[in-house]
């Protein structure tokens, strides 16, 4: 049977499921509504990017309800956001309607990608806050695989307006997640940050912590500077540290690629049939080397892993920006070059980030933290995929330029990696602060 912080942990992770699944969904129905809205290309990518703009109000604004109402409550209310965003998209015949629910979703997606990676991180033993930090990652590359998935499905079933059952079905695990909510505690540190000891007492000793008074205290401790502001010269490091590595994770182009993939294969000459069915390998290897990472992350590191997945984006970035040089027609190897890119994303980026952001900020800034990660991570990735299909679409050398950048990006965060990036793996929350010369 699964410990108590592992049950939790994984009900917590399973809004990344959504995110997942909310974020690449769009990728089977996106020339469809182009065709069914007549939208020009700048249309075309507002919509398939709308939903970043409630991302990133969602990831903008998750630090103050995170803080104010606790982090489980936040959980709650956005469940329900999934929930109307799901049957709003699938039932709506206006584009402009359509849009609403998109950014709905998106905030949705924002506000889970700040505040479930903190809550884990919260509740999790730090021989496991890792694997269990990362189980979130692990959620959204299941839900990718599955929003991959289900819209191969609906496209052979040849359903009439197969668009809305892909875009709806979401309200299932919706509303499985929002009900698997009521099962798991809010944050001890949270409760302690708002002076509620008495609660928070137990709910440490149900996670496994032998000495609940030094853990208490050592929490005190870490939210003296409870009042003080984030931006601030002492919080430069983990700062400097959060935007690097968000802006990294969407400079590689994961987003695009993982928005746009059944177009990708249309262009290099695939049936449209092959072109949603080629994607799901993608969705694969990035599930498969996701959990490769997770049973590695505590045992070698978090730097390791990012060291070794910047050469490997390096190369197979490098290669598919070479096959898209040439005739795309027929080209086989391109399947290849992508999912050796997604491996080592999610080896290295997919598997860190949320992790690595969650463990930087003392408890007392932690939800500003994770917010300002998480927006700079999801700008980026509105950036990325309103511009994307222009370039592509708009100019013969137009993806050999685009994966030739994103290549450049990737050793740019090589030598991020290896000179600056700071180890967290087997240190306590409260000890990484002390690493990082937070008193």
């Amino acid at each position: 049977m699964l410990s108590y912080p592992v049950r939790i942990a994984l009900i917590a992770a399973l809004g990344g499921f959504l995110f997942g699944f909310e974020t690449v969904v769009i990728s089977g129905a996106e020339q469809t509504l182009e065709s069914l809205w007549h939208l020009g290309k700048f249309s075309q990518g507002f919509t398939v990017s709308s939903s970043l703009i409630g991302t990133i109000l969602g990831s903008v604004l998750a630090g103050f309800p995170a803080k104010k109402y606790g982090r489980k409550k936040v959980l709650q209310v956005i469940a329900l956001f999934f929930v109307a965003a799901a049957l709003g998209c699938a039932f709506v015949s206006a584009w402009g309607l359509f849009i609403c629910f998109r950014i709905l979703g998106g905030l949705a997606v924002g506000i889970s990608s700040v505040v479930a990676p903190m809550y884990i991180s919260e509740i999790a033993p730090a021989r496991l806050r890792g694997r269990l930090a990362g189980s979130f990652q692990v959620s959204i590359v299941t839900g990718i695989v599955v929003a991959y998935l289900t819209n191969y499905l609906f496209t052979q079933l040849q359903l009439a307006d197969a668009w809305r059952w892909m875009l709806g079905v979401m309200v299932i695990p919706s509303v499985i997640f929002s009900i698997l909510l009521f099962a798991i505690p809010e944050s001890p540190r949270w409760l302690i940050l708002n002076g509620r000891e008495s609660i928070a007492l137990p709910i440490l000793q149900r996670l496994g912590e032998s000495n609940t008074s030094a853990a208490v205290a050592a929490i005190r401790d870490s939210v003296k500077a409870h009042q003080e502001s984030f931006f601030q010269r002492r919080y430069a490091k983990p700062i400097l540290y959060a935007m690097l590595l968000a802006m990294f994770n969407q400079l590689s182009g994961i987003n695009a690629i993982l928005y746009y993939a059944p177009r990708i294969f249309e262009l290099a000459g695939f049936s449209k049939a092959q072109s949603f069915s080629q994607p799901i390998f993608i969705g694969v290897a990035n599930l498969f080397f996701t959990l490769l990472a997770m049973t590695v992350i505590d045992k070698f590191g978090r730097r390791t892993l990012m060291l070794i997945g910047s050469v490997g984006m390096i190369v197979f970035l490098g290669l598919t920006a070479w096959a898209f040089s040439g005739d795309l027609s027929g080209n086989n190897h391109l399947l290849l070059y992508l999912v050796g890119f997604i491996a080592f994303f999610a080896f290295s980026q997919g598997a860190v980030i949320w992790v690595f952001i969650s463990e930087i900020f003392p408890n007392s800034v932690r939800s500003q933290g994770g917010s300002f990660g998480s927006s700079t991570h999801w700008i980026m990735a509105w950036i990325i995929t309103t511009v994307f299909p222009g370039i592509v679409e708009g100019s013969k050398n137009g993806g050999y330029i685009s994966f030739v950048f994103f290549a450049v990006m990737m050793f740019l965060q090589l030598l991020f990696v290896w000179r600056v990036m700071p180890e967290t793996k087997g240190r306590t929350l409260e000890e990484i602060q002390k690493d990082l010369g937070i008193e």
